[in-house]
């Protein structure tokens, strides 16, 4: 084992790690060549955690992604047949991207493209900055080789942010706001050259060139941010945040609702199963203080489809009966807790947290992602096999939860229900 494919095991989470094994073999069945490439290859190298997983591919890889998809189960949540691209969601959760490797020409600055298939060495070149422009190849003959033509690593090492070309912000202008979300996550300086191109396109407003969907998909980039907030604050301060919506500035912004959402985040710890719909949760924060017309000028204005509109504007109600569970005598064992807010979807988990106003209800969501979630992450497939399970029968899972079951009871003396509720002031 190469010693970038032993760095990229320790730093992916056990959901990605599954994926990555998933999409290999799956590589190897259809004799495709399938690199880790972009974000992914930028923050394991970086030293940052890992959010998403983008793969290059030589060959169909919206064909790849279906099969994968097909094998899991996973969801196909989006997909560009002009640029053979896929987004894939795992169960547990993780994202994985898929890619055609291939060269992109526009002949007009945000203009569709002409797009090919293209060795990865071209595909790495077409792409917006340097630390993007990392590849670690999972093909049998040179698994584990890193590729890196633009010099990213060096980047990476320098913490700056640097264009591939003279035109990127004409051939795609989202980059814009790409360089400030950057810039920001990662706390890198920008190149001088990188940044004098940055000032060219901004004075010829190559920004208003972005069509709506190219804006949802940023904005979606940015809530799957821990600090959102931030990004958005800085948006603003370019001038930027009011392609998204001409209130998403000023007060209407509501950045404190924004950092309150990001401290909750970080809360829930790493390698947890906990599906979060990122996207439904930041857009309920960012609309919060908009009236209802501005709200659907805002939907109109980013073309969003029924069930993406639905995400945020369904969160309030969704939340209710999630509430009034998790509010019941029932649940006074920590086990019978864990169990509720299982089965309770991520977002609406820390939407209760941060809006309930039943004390009882946010310390069960905070011991839950505090003490509940840590102590599951103790009990491993590896400690199932040892007590005498068989990892393929249906009795697996079972016995996973009740083992998982029998550690948080024995943790603390379970409290009674009277003891739980908070004392009056």
């Amino acid at each position: 084992m190469s010693d970038y494919m032993f760095m990229l095991e320790s730093h992916l989470s056990p959901g990605q790690n599954r994926a990555v094994a998933v999409v290999d073999e799956a590589a190897r069945q259809a004799q495709m060549g399938v690199f880790l490439t972009g974000g992914a290859m930028r923050d394991m190298l970086g030293g940052f955690p890992i959010t998403d997983l983008d793969f290059a591919v030589q060959g169909n890889a919206l064909a790849l992604a279906k099969q994968v998809a097909k094998s899991v189960p996973a969801t196909i949540v989006a997909k560009d047949d002009l640029r053979n691209t896929a987004e894939l969601l795992f169960p547990d959760g993780t994202t994985a991207e898929f890619g055609m490797a291939r060269r992109e020409r526009y002949a007009k600055p945000g203009g569709r493209p002409q797009v090919e298939p293209s060795p990865i060495h071209d595909d790495l070149l077409r792409r917006d900055f340097t630390i993007n422009s990392i590849a670690l190849s999972l093909h049998p003959a040179s698994r584990g080789l890193l590729i890196d033509p633009a010099n990213g690593l060096g980047d990476l090492q320098t913490r700056e942010l640097r264009a591939n070309s003279s035109y990127s912000f004409y051939d795609d202008p989202s980059r814009l706001l790409r360089l400030i979300r950057l810039r920001v996550r990662l706390d890198f300086t920008v190149n001088e050259r990188t940044l004098q191109q940055f000032r060219n396109a901004r004075e010829a407003q190559v920004e208003r060139l972005i069509p709506p969907r190219g804006l949802f998909q940023e904005l979606r980039a940015i809530a799957s941010e821990l600090n959102g907030g931030d990004i958005l604050a800085a948006l603003e301060k370019e001038g930027l945040s009011s392609l998204f919506s001409p209130t998403l500035t000023g007060p209407k912004l509501n950045l404190p609702a924004l950092a309150k959402l990001q401290k909750a985040r970080q809360l829930i710890p790493f390698g947890a199963t906990l599906p979060v719909d990122n996207l439904g949760l930041f857009l309920y924060f960012i609309t919060e203080k908009m009236n209802p017309k501005e709200k659907a000028a805002f939907a109109k204005q980013l073309q969003m489809k029924d069930e993406e509109v639905q995400a945020w504007t369904r969160l309030e109600a969704r939340a209710r009966p999630a509430e009034k569970k998790l509010a019941s005598a029932k649940l006074h064992r920590p086990s019978h807790a864990f169990d509720a807010m299982q089965q309770i979807p991520g977002e609406v988990v820390l939407f209760l947290y941060l809006h309930s106003q039943n004390r009882l209800v946010h310390d069960r969501i905070r011991n839950y992602l505090q003490k509940y979630l840590p102590v599951a992450l103790e009990v491993t497939d590896k400690d199932v096999v040892a007590a005498g399970h068989d990892p393929q029968s249906k009795e697996f899972a079972k016995a996973k939860r009740e083992m998982i079951a029998a550690r948080l009871d024995g943790r603390a003396k379970p409290k009674k229900v009277d003891e739980e509720e908070p004392q009056p002031a």
